[in-house]
Formats: structure tokens, C-alpha cells, sequence
């Protein structure tokens, strides 16, 4: 309140006194509760302002209220009288309240005048009668099964809205007379009888009143209706219960009809249901006619109809699909037997094999123990057999005695009989069985009477043993024998041919391959006769009936199929140049064997590489050993010999004993050997010669790279840089001590032959410089310096060499540095030549060639005499060219 006094004081103020206001307010009014909606609450006006503008449509209007609620709103009446009613859309209840509302009602009109006024408005308490709780105040439905015992139905619950606690008393009254119900004070509604639906009790009408302690009162109506169940049991119409059906029937064929009614609606039939409850699959029932048809073939010769001919089925009837009533009968059906089966047997065709000698009278086969009838009952199940036919048996078989079905044996079987051949030795009998009853059913029996042969030949070889050659070149799968082996039997049976034992080596185990039908024999692989000369077999042959075995003996041929082979397989040789014509060179000789040849049959040749014949063996046939000897002298002087390295290609053949007819038959070998050989000029002789350094860098790496190590590209690439600036310092100097002791022409070609850091050969190619420098040589020659007349040694492979005495120095390069040079390397084999002349002052004085190699034994430049014609160009310098002094 006080707040809504501060807000008119407000609303005056914005007025500014122009006299807008509402007349009977603020006020109390008092409306009752449950009141219906437009029911007046309080009527009041509005006093129009001096300047008489009139009040905005829609004003005055509830614009607040406390509590919050949608009861009221404000109605207009006539010209400036307005009124609160109540909407409707909210239940005014004492009782559960709220019980006091203040409303805020706002006026305004077109000048803006305005004003606030509060209504307050209590509910007021009125007395309301009882009231029946849920759906049971608009009335209620109630159900009971005809058939139920007199007892409780329902209970009828109700209460009074002024008292909440629900401490007040009501009292219940079944208003409707009926002797079928009763109504207790507390509200329970009991059944007095038993209902039954039949009877017409269909339903029942009541009215039940509910009154409060002050006489106000409450109805609501009950609607009982009684539920029919179905309380009578189906009872069957028809009377047969037993039925005679022949076998066979067709299915589908009606064989009984089956009918009942329901006491309880004896007039629809339609909802009665049938079925058999009996498991059985010869018969089905239609469940709504009862009409029992054939389900599947009655057939009384087989199964439980053959000893059991009478089927009894339980027939259920039902007056609906679940639950209900029910009601059963039994029937049976007698199942007769008719003439339906001809006398049949297990087969009709028979095979029967018969040993060749088999004794006559021999019972073949007796049909009766394989003939029957399947009809039940006699005479349906009689039968007999007709005479036989034995057409192209030639009176071998006979039915004894007659239409016995009893087959014997009364000719002769034997398989080898010509006449039995002609035939075959198959043999067919007809003959008929028939039943001895209408309709006279027959079936045709055939009998096929085979022969069986028996072993009476053994299994032989054509022969008792085998012998067989085969060369030991022959390759695999070679053909080179064949074994038969027969058997005198008919028919004749398949032979299998295998080897049982023998055949074997350490690396195969099978050698020799049979053909298992043929017999005949190949080779697996290649043989040899130094290996094996003879090989033994044991090969079986097997039929049907027997097994025999026979010996095969191979023999391998020994062939020429072994190279020789000869010790050493190659060897280096180093003579002198002026070795003596005739002499064994170093002691060398071959010493060859052959696994297939004599030491007597080899003969010696060089291929390719003995120029100007230079070298021969000796004795070169007829012996496993021979010596290489010098057979013409060096003429490196006169231009003949220019080759100062030899490789000879050595042939050994085994031919050397085979006379002129055999030696176009047998194989001739030839093994080879390799002989390298240097000649080595005088020690003194000076050829000019190019150095060829050669560097050989050999870089391992190894990835240890990571990638949280982040200095590891860093110290990578310096070091590479390091190494790099390294290499290009190192081929400097290098370059440079190779200029130094390349010589040099003087005269006109003041330009260099190549570049620097390259060596150019003849041909215009730039060859790569390299070095080779060998360490720990051995010295395997010796030789007597002409000039000096002391000893020096000599390694015949590489050309190195040095003084014996280690007193004596090698001679200085001409033009060195007094101060000292270097110490002259020793030369590899390919810069050494043979040894020369020289002057006073050590130069060379072949030709006009001048040499500044200072080492014994430098060999001729290219070009020149005695020069070889297979040296590197680029090794040597031009002849021509005089180091100059300065050098």
C-alpha cells in the first residue's frame, strides 16, 4: 500500500493538478469464491481532466496486481463509469487461496494526463456441497462378468472442499431401487445375485448421492453392464465315429465330416473351429467345416499301415481361437489293402561274375531272396517266375526246377575257350516275375553272367636279365633300353613297371627313370664313368595278380669327357732380353693330368700371344710334363720385336694317341692355361717416361644425424667445406710436382702439351694422372749392371729395383738440383724397359732420344724401336724433347 501511495504521489506531481482522477478509488470489495466469470467485483468512475480530453481507449485497465494474477479485468459500462468483473480464466477458491488481491488500475487521457488508484479485493468463503472425485462426477462405466459371485464392485469416493483436512463426514445412498445392488455409508457398491447374460440381465442403471453434514448434496449416475463370457461347452452333431477308406486315396479326398454346435449361439455355427489334435500326417481337417481330407498317400504295404491298419485321431472343436470353451471326440480309420504293387525285386538287373572254372550244378542265383510283393495281405502279395530265356548262352544256364526263380550253371565257363572268347564271356538271361492276382502285374528281370578270369599264367620277362650300354655324354632323358614282361591270362591286364632297387648316386637318388607303362628306360641325368662304370637295377613288373622282378645291368661307356687339367693353371715369367735360345725359362714346365686319358695322349699348343713364335714346349706331345723353352732370340734392335709383355694362351689337348678312324668317333678336351711373361731389357737403358701419379681417396660415411640435434648440419657443412678446401690444395700441389718433373720441349713450343694437372695421349684423349705407390716389394732377380759392373735386384712382376750393395746410389736425374733431389721411386713394371747403353754423363744414345728416368733399366719411348706397341701414350713424352737446364 505504501508503495502504490508513493506512486500516485508521482502521477499528481506529472499532472500538474489538472484534475484527472478516479472516483471510488482506492477501495475494498469483496467477491465469493467460485464466483462464475463476468461477475461484477466494484464499480467506479473517472473525473475528466479541465481541458475535458477524454480518456484514451483501452483505459482504465489493470496494469498491476499483487498477487500476480489473470481473474479480473476492467469493463466498461456507459460514458465515464467503469466496473472490475472477474474473467474466468482463473478458479477463486478459498479454501487453497490466494484470498486478497491488490489491484493497480492506470488511467490516462489524450493530453497525457494520468492517474493510479488500488482496489482491493477479498474472496469471500462460501459453502459448497460435496464433490465426487475424477471422471466420477460427469458418471461413471463399470463391468462385471455374468458368472461372478455376489460381492464388491466399485468403490464410490467423493469429497467436501471446505474442509481440506477431509475430517468431515459424507454419507452415500444408492438412490435407483434394484435387488441386484447394494450401497454401503462409506461408499462401497456390492452385487446381491450372480448375473448371467443369457438370461436378458444385459446392464443396470444407478444413481449414487453423496451428502455433507449440512444436508448439501452431490449425484452422479453408475452404468453396470454385464460382460458375456462363453460358459457352455460345443457339443458334436455328428454321430459316426468309425470309417473304412481303401489305400490309395487321392489327397484332398474327403473321407468324414465332422460337425457341432455352441449352446451358447446355437445359430452361428461359422464361429466353431476344428481341429485334430492327433499328430498324424495322412489326414487334415478344414477348422472352420470340419470336413477330414487326405493329406498325403495312404499307403497300406509300407510303414505303420502295413502292421497297423487303423489310424484313430482326436477331433477338437472351439468356439473361438483362444481360450473359450472346448469340446473332443475320437474316430478312427480302417485302411484296406488293394492290388496296387507288381512283385518287384531289389533290382531287375543283376550282374553276377562267375569264376572260369566254377563246377556245374553251381547255384548262380536265387530270385526269391530278392523278389517280393509289397501288397499286405494275400493273394495281393503272390507271385511266381516265368521260363527263362537264355539267348546266346548256348545251353550254359537253366532255372532248376522250373519256376523256381533258382538260376544254375550247367556249361562250360572257361575264359581262354575260343568259343567263350567269341562270346565275350558275357552271357544275358531274361526272365519274368508276375502276380498271381488281378491285374497280373510283371516286371522283366535280366540277368548279365560275366565270366571271371583266374590266374592260372604267371607274369614273366621276355628275358631272364638285361644288359644295356650307354655312353657317359649322353644327356638326360636319354632312351637307351626297354624291358617287357607278359602274362598268357585273359584279358590282359595293364603291367606297371618301377624300379624297386638300385639307380642311385650320393647326389641323386634316382639316375634312371622307367617308363611305367612302356617299361622303357631313360635317363635323369647325364652319367660318368669315372664315377660309376656300372650300375645294377632291380626292376618290378606288376599286374592285377602278380608281381616279378628281373636284373638290369647298365654299363657306361667311357668317353673322352674330361678336360686336361694342368698345374699352375696360370704363372708370371720374367727373362732377359738376351736370354739364350734353348733355355728352359725359369725352370718353368706343366705337369697335366686327365681322369680319362693317358699321361702319354697330350699334345701342347700356343694360341694367340706367341708373336714371332718366340716360345715353345718341349716336348710338346706324348708326356703329362713338359717345359717351356725360348725358341727364337729377342730382336728389339732390328725392329723385329716390339712386345715387351707377352701373355700366352696355352692349349692341352688329349688327342695325341687316337688313330685316324677313331679320332672321328671320340671326343677331344682341351683345357687351357695362362701364362704371362715379361722380357727385361738391359739395366742401363734409359727410356723417358711420364709419371702418373695416382690419388685414391676413400671417404666413409656414416649418418649419425638426429633431428633434435641442431648443430649436427652445422658441423657437417663445415666440415665438407674444411675437406673441400683441403682436396683443391692437395690437387695443387700435386699439379705442381707433377709439372716439375714432366719434361719439357724447348725451342719453338714454348706452350704446355696439355694443361696443367693433365696428361694428353696421342690420340688427343686427356688421361687421368694417378699414382701407384707399392710398399714392401720383393726382389726376385738379379742382374750385373753393364756400365758399373755392380749387382742390382729386380722384382719380375712390378720392374722394381735397387742396387744390392746398399752403399751404391742410383744415378741422378740430369739436370737436377745440386742441392739434392728426391730420392728416385721405383718404377712399376709397366715404366720399366730394357735395359740400355748410355753415354759418359748416363744419357741414352738410341737414336736422338734423350731420357731423364734415372733408374737401371728404363725402356725405349713409343714410337721407337724396341718401344712396346701396346703402352699407354700417355706414359711417355715425345722422344725429341731435352730437359731443359734449369729443370
Amino acid at each position: 500500500m505504501q508503495e502504490a501511495v508513493l506512486l500516485l504521489a508521482l502521477l499528481g506531481a506529472t499532472s500538474g493538478g489538472e484534475g484527472l482522477y478516479l472516483i471510488h478509488l482506492p477501495a475494498t470489495s469483496n467477491v465469493a469464491e467460485n464466483s462464475p466469470p463476468e461477475t461484477s467485483v466494484h464499480k467506479f468512475s473517472v473525473k475528466l481532466s479541465a481541458s475535458l480530453s477524454p480518456v484514451i481507449p483501452g483505459f482504465p485497465l489493470i496494469i498491476n496486481s499483487s498477487p500476480l494474477t489473470e481473474v479480473f479485468r476492467v469493463r466498461w459500462l456507459s460514458g465515464i463509469d467503469f466496473e472490475v468483473v472477474t474473467t474466468g480464466k482463473q478458479q477463486l477458491d478459498f479454501e487453497t487461496g490466494p484470498n486478497i488481491f491488490d489491484l493497480q488500475i492506470y488511467v490516462k487521457d489524450y493530453v497525457g494526463v494520468t492517474d493510479l488508484q488500488v482496489l482491493t479485493v477479498q474472496v469471500t468463503d462460501v459453502n459448497e456441497p460435496p464433490q465426487f472425485l475424477g471422471n466420477l462426477a460427469k458418471g461413471l462405466d463399470l463391468y462385471i462378468v455374468e458368472g461372478t459371485n455376489p460381492g464388491f464392485i466399485y468403490q464410490v469416493e467423493a469429497f467436501d472442499p471446505e474442509d481440506t483436512s477431509q475430517n468431515i463426514l459424507l454419507s452415500y445412498f444408492l438412490i435407483s431401487s434394484s435387488d441386484s445392488f447394494r450401497m454401503s455409508a462409506n461408499g462401497t457398491l456390492f452385487s446381491t445375485t450372480e448375473f448371467d447374460f443369457e438370461e436378458g440381465h444385459n446392464s443396470y442403471h444407478l444413481v449414487v448421492e453423496v451428502r455433507d453434514s449440512q444436508g448439501l448434496r452431490a449425484a452422479t449416475s453408475l452404468q453396470v453392464n454385464i460382460v458375456n463370457i462363453n460358459d457352455e461347452l460345443p457339443r458334436f452333431t455328428s454321430l459316426s465315429r468309425e470309417y473304412v477308406i481303401l489305400e490309395e486315396l487321392a489327397p484332398g479326398t474327403v473321407v468324414a465330416n465332422i460337425t457341432a454346435e455352441d449352446p451358447d449361439d446355437p445359430g452361428f455355427t461359422s464361429f466353431l473351429l476344428y481341429s485334430i489334435t492327433t499328430l498324424n500326417s495322412y489326414f487334415m481337417i478344414n477348422q472352420l467345416t470340419g470336413t477330414i481330407q487326405v493329406a498325403r498317400r495312404l499307403d497300406r504295404d509300407a510303414g505303420e499301415l502295413r502292421q497297423n491298419p487303423v489310424i484313430s485321431l482326436e477331433v477338437l472343436v472351439k468356439d473361438r481361437p483362444f481360450g473359450g470353451q472346448e469340446n473332443r471326440m475320437q474316430i478312427t480309420f480302417l485302411v484296406e489293402d488293394i492290388n496296387d504293387n507288381p512283385a518287384t525285386c531289389t533290382k531287375f538287373t543283376f550282374s553276377i561274375m562267375v569264376p572260369e572254372r566254377a563246377a556245374k550244378r553251381t547255384l548262380l542265383l536265387d530270385l526269391n531272396t530278392v523278389c517280393f510283393d509289397d501288397d499286405s495281405e494275400a493273394p495281393n502279395s503272390q507271385f511266381n517266375f516265368t521260363t527263362p530265356s537264355a539267348v546266346g548262352s548256348r545251353g550254359r544256364f537253366l532255372q532248376d526246377p522250373a519256376g523256381s526263380g533258382k538260376i544254375v550253371l550247367i556249361g562250360d565257363l572257361d575264359y581262354e575257350n575260343p568259343s567263350n572268347l567269341a562270346a565275350g564271356n558275357k552271357y544275358t538271361v531274361t526272365i519274368q516275375v508276375q502276380d498271381v492276382a488281378h491285374p497280373y502285374y510283371k516286371n522283366n528281370i535280366y540277368i548279365y553272367i560275366l565270366t571271371s578270369p583266374e590266374n592260372e599264367f604267371p607274369l614273366v620277362f621276355d628275358q631272364p636279365s638285361y644288359k644295356f650300354d650307354i655312353s657317359e655324354i649322353r644327356p638326360a632323358g636319354t632312351l637307351f633300353g626297354r624291358v617287357r614282361a607278359t602274362d598268357n591270362d585273359f584279358p590282359q591286364s595293364s603291367i606297371v613297371y618301377s624300379i624297386s632297387t638300385g639307380g642311385a648316386s650320393l647326389q641323386y637318388t634316382n639316375i634312371f627313370w622307367i617308363n611305367p607303362k612302356t617299361g622303357e628306360l631313360k635317363l635323369v641325368t647325364k652319367v660318368d664313368y669315372e664315377t660309376t662304370p656300372i650300375y645294377t637295377l632291380r626292376i618290378q613288373a606288376t599286374n592285377n595278380e602278380d608281381t616279378n622282378a628281373v636284373n638290369v645291368t647298365i654299363n657306361i661307356l667311357e668317353e673322352n669327357d674330361e678336360k686336361p687339367i694342368c698345374i699352375p693353371n696360370s704363372y708370371f715369367l720374367a727373362i732377359p732380353v738376351d736370354l739364350k735360345v734353348g733355355t728352359n725359362i725359369q725352370n718353368f714346365k706343366l705337369m697335366c693330368t686327365d681322369r680319362d686319358s693317358s699321361p702319354r695322349s697330350f699334345r701342347y699348343s700356343i694360341g694367340p700371344g706367341n708373336v714371332n713364335s718366340h716360345f715353345t714346349f718341349s716336348p710338346n706331345a706324348g708326356s703329362n710334363v713338359t717345359r717351356l723353352l725360348l725358341a727364337t732370340h729377342f730382336d728389339y734392335t732390328g725392329g723385329l720385336d716390339k712386345i715387351w709383355d707377352y701373355r700366352l694362351l696355352v692349349y692341352i689337348t688329349d688327342d695325341n694317341l687316337l688313330s685316324g678312324r677313331k679320332k672321328a668317333e671320340a671326343l677331344v678336351e682341351t683345357g687351357t692355361v695362362t701364362l704371362s711373361i715379361s722380357v727385361i731389357p738391359h739395366p742401363t737403358t734409359i727410356v723417358a717416361m711420364t709419371t702418373r701419379p695416382r690419388v685414391t681417396h676413400q671417404i666413409l660415411r656414416k649418418n649419425v644425424y638426429s633431428p633434435s640435434a641442431w648443430y649436427v648440419s652445422f658441423v657437417i657443412t663445415l666440415g665438407s667445406i674444411l675437406l673441400l678446401i683441403f682436396l683443391v690444395t692437395l690437387m695443387v700441389q700435386l699439379a705442381k710436382a707433377i709439372h716439375r718433373h714432366c719434361p719439357c720441349k724447348t725451342g719453338k713450343h714454348k706452350k704446355p702439351l696439355v694443361k696443367k694437372g693433365e696428361v694428353k695421349n696421342t690420340e688427343g684423349e686427356v688421361a687421368v694422372s694417378t699414382e701407384t705407390i707399392q710398399m714392401s716389394t720383393v726382389f726376385d732377380g738379379e742382374v750385373i749392371d753393364p756400365v758399373t759392373g755392380a749387382k742390382y735386384e729386380f722384382n719380375s712382376k712390378s720392374g722394381a729395383r735397387k742396387w744390392k750393395d746398399p752403399l751404391m746410389q742410383m744415378p741422378k736425374w740430369k739436370g737436377s738440383s745440386p742441392q739434392g733431389a728426391a730420392p728416385t721411386r721405383a718404377l712399376s713394371a709397366e715404366e720399366t724397359g730394357p735395359p740400355r747403353s748410355t753415354d759418359k754423363e748416363g744419357n741414352g744414345l738410341r737414336g736422338t732420344a734423350q731420357a731423364e728416368d734415372a733408374g737401371p733399366g728404363s725402356r725405349p719411348q713409343d714410337g721407337k724401336p724396341g718401344a712396346p706397341k701396346n703402352r699407354d701414350p700417355a706414359l711417355t713424352s715425345r722422344a725429341s724433347h731435352k730437359p731443359h737446364p734449369a729443370e
